[in-house]
């Protein structure tokens, strides 16, 4: 991709990041943490050794599709092209999975990790990961507040 057409697609990530943390600063921060750790782009689909498939730019795993197509209202097929190529609906779709997680776990820190796998260990390397990135991307004391407990 050519350096403008680049920058021009961060932009509307960037855009739509800040769209759905919704006012949040903490949402915002988190879910710039998750792009960060990803790493995806507009229009990703990258296979994973399981067989499902990450989507977009915060890689969302397939296995959510049929989820947020009952939350939605829309078939599988229609939200896994969202999910692709709509960096918004990608955004909304991590804060969603994300909030989800920080309802049920009642944590922070294990509410990042259960974005990426339901497996103990695996969150936990995952939250720290995405911790780190987060300190990098706003300083070490992006922290100084209590973090949110989903109540």
């Amino acid at each position: 991709m050519a350096a403008p057409e680049k920058v021009q697609e961060e932009q509307r990530i960037a855009f739509c990041i800040r769209q759905a943390s919704m006012g949040y600063a903490w949402l915002e921060k988190t879910l710039w943490g998750l792009r960060d750790q990803e790493a995806g782009w507009i229009g990703a689909e990258v296979r994973n050794s399981n067989g499902s498939h990450d989507l977009g730019p915060l890689q969302i795993n397939s296995w959510w599709v049929p989820r947020i197509a009952a939350q939605v209202g829309h078939s599988e097929l229609q939200v896994r092209h969202w999910l692709r190529f709509d960096p918004c609906f990608n955004a909304e779709a991590a804060r969603w999975i994300f909030l989800s997680g920080l309802r049920a776990a009642k944590d922070y820190r294990v509410a990042i990790g259960l974005y990426h796998s339901p497996t103990t260990w695996r969150q936990r390397r995952y939250s720290g990961s995405v911790l780190r990135r987060i300190r990098a991307r706003f300083g070490e004391k992006v922290f100084r507040e209590p973090m949110p407990t989903g109540k």
